[in-house]
């Protein structure tokens, strides 16, 4: 399987937006305070997260290691504003986004968030080209600029000469690096993943979570990452888990 070859990060081909005032620090790229996440079960509630805490930098990557049934994919989608939490507040960027309006979450989500799951989700009909191309084109960019940015990104994770290839030609592996593409295709500040690798056979899945995490360090995105294996957790700046409904962080 071929692996990622080019050293330098692929250039986000948007234009710059604005800095922070000089002397200061840039916000979180993720923050959680207080957050709480109940479901009614019968005549009951049961609460899977109990006032959960945890902040990442920007560049910074967290590896979420917790059984099944825990609550990783909850936080996750508390986490990417596909869920609302029942008490507490998420900050993206230093923007709370508890109390916004769905139009502006689905923005920022846009904007700022990148997602990849276990299973690649990728639109069959189309190439792996088209398929990291056209989360840009909905943001605004021009076909070419879009193609030209998933061409980098595409090239920089081995798959440089599967770009016209459709999901059904590709394995396993290559669509889920073609998933990891699209992702980070409008330069997110933030990537969540949820079991990326976890439908993968032990060898592809080193290859793949070795490729995201290498474009995650070149690119300066903050990553949250739920992952049952503890080997490809250690490659990560920090290891959390959920105990009891709150985050805890590990050795």
């Amino acid at each position: 399987m071929d692996t990622p070859t080019n050293p330098k990060a692929p250039p986000d081909r948007r234009p710059a937006g604005p800095k922070p005032p000089p002397g200061t620090r840039p916000p979180l790229a993720l923050a959680l305070t207080g957050v709480v996440r109940r479901y009614t079960q019968g005549q009951g509630a049961l609460e899977i997260l109990r006032g959960v805490d945890l902040t990442i930098s920007h560049g910074q990557s967290v590896a979420l290691v917790a059984p099944s049934g825990s609550g990783k994919s909850t936080l996750l989608h508390i986490a990417g504003l596909l869920e609302h939490s029942d008490a507490g507040e998420v900050f993206i960027d230093g923007t709370p986004t508890a109390r916004l309006p769905d139009a502006e979450r689905t923005r920022i989500r846009r904007m700022s968030i990148g997602f990849v799951y276990q299973f690649h989700h990728l639109l069959g009909e189309f190439t792996a080209l088209e398929n990291v191309a056209m989360p840009q084109m909905i943001r605004g960019l021009t076909r070419k600029e879009a193609e030209a940015r998933a061409k980098d990104l595409l090239s920089y994770l081995g798959l440089g000469a599967r770009l016209t290839h459709r999901p059904a030609e590709l394995s396993g592996g290559e669509q889920q690096r073609v998933a990891i593409a699209r992702a980070l295709a409008n330069a997110p500040r933030l990537l969540l993943a949820d079991e990326p690798t976890g439908n993968l056979d032990p060898k592809t899945s080193d290859h793949v979570f070795g490729a995201m995490t290498e474009l995650v360090r070149a690119t300066g995105v903050a990553a949250l990452i739920a992952t049952h294996n503890l080997e490809l957790a250690s490659r990560m700046d920090r290891r959390v888990t959920l105990r009891e409904g709150k985050v805890v962080e590990l050795a």
